[in-house]
């Protein structure tokens, strides 16, 4: 058998990949995190799946269960929320696997940024403006950050932040942000992005907090902070596309697409 740790991608059943489908459809077992999941995307599983919700369950709970499935014979669905890339406990659950010699792999899926951006019609990275994205969190009662990801190191870079688990600190994330954005610096707070609850909260470092409190956001949201987010009419064009690059005749004669290739390429 194999656990399957499957990106369940940030919540829409319609955002699943075909591989993620095709493997949740054939495991006899699914285990899955209940917060974070719209039930469509456990109506992929067979009816005759055993459904298991491991948000009560610790690490040790959650391999037993990996365990009896191997020594049935049975493939596990392991359903994470967003990709299984990020903060999903991919490390420490496959350590426990490899030790037990029980079989894994890991289907990538859309991650919660990716569709929060996709939200706000948001390019992460715009020319002349920003071009890096850094992803991270706080720390509050959860495990401690190594002291080299201090958020003010982060600020510093300018980049487009994007903040998981961190909506129950987003006023001293804010205060501490403006010293390097300015107070006046976009933020956006999407509440589960892609579900049918989902909830867009638009303001500025001076303001967000306040704006998250009325709404009463404890959990589930993901933060994006930086120029990109409230990116003005006007931007820079990109190199690739910018009409003032030369091209080569090459990339011009691949364009004709009309043109079948071999032909194209004796020009």
């Amino acid at each position: 058998m194999t656990v399957h740790f499957i990106g369940a991608g940030p919540g829409a059943a319609d955002l699943l990949t075909l591989r993620a489908v095709r493997l949740i459809r054939e495991s006899p077992v699914c285990l899955y995190a209940g917060t974070y999941l719209d039930p469509e995307v456990l109506a992929q599983c067979s009816p005759e799946a055993e459904l298991v919700d491991t948000q009560g369950l610790d690490l040790d709970q959650i391999i037993e269960h990996c365990a009896r499935a191997d020594a049935a014979g049975r493939d596990v669905a392991r359903l994470c929320s967003g990709d299984p890339s990020l903060y999903s406990a991919l490390t420490e659950q496959t350590r426990r696997l490899d030790a037990l010699g029980i079989a894994w792999d890991v289907t990538p899926g859309v991650p919660a940024y990716a569709a929060a951006a996709a939200v706000l019609g948001a390019e992460l990275t715009v020319p002349e403006l920003v071009q890096s994205v850094v992803l991270t969190r706080t720390q509050a009662r959860s495990t401690a950050m190594p002291e080299s990801e201090a958020l003010a190191g982060f600020a510093r870079t300018r980049a487009t932040l994007v903040l998981h688990l961190a909506i129950t600190r987003i006023g001293p994330i804010a205060a501490e942000l403006v010293a390097e954005y300015g107070a006046d610096c976009p933020v956006a707070v999407i509440y589960r992005a892609s579900q049918p609850e989902q909830l867009v909260l638009r303001g500025t470092l001076a303001d967000i907090a306040d704006r998250v409190a009325a709404a009463g956001l404890r959990q589930a949201a993901v933060i994006l902070v930086g120029g990109a987010v409230g990116v003005p009419a006007e931007c820079a064009r990109s190199h690739l596309y910018d009409p003032a690059r030369e091209r080569s005749r090459s990339s011009q004669v691949a364009s004709h697409s009309n043109e079948p290739m071999d032909s194209a390429v004796r020009w």
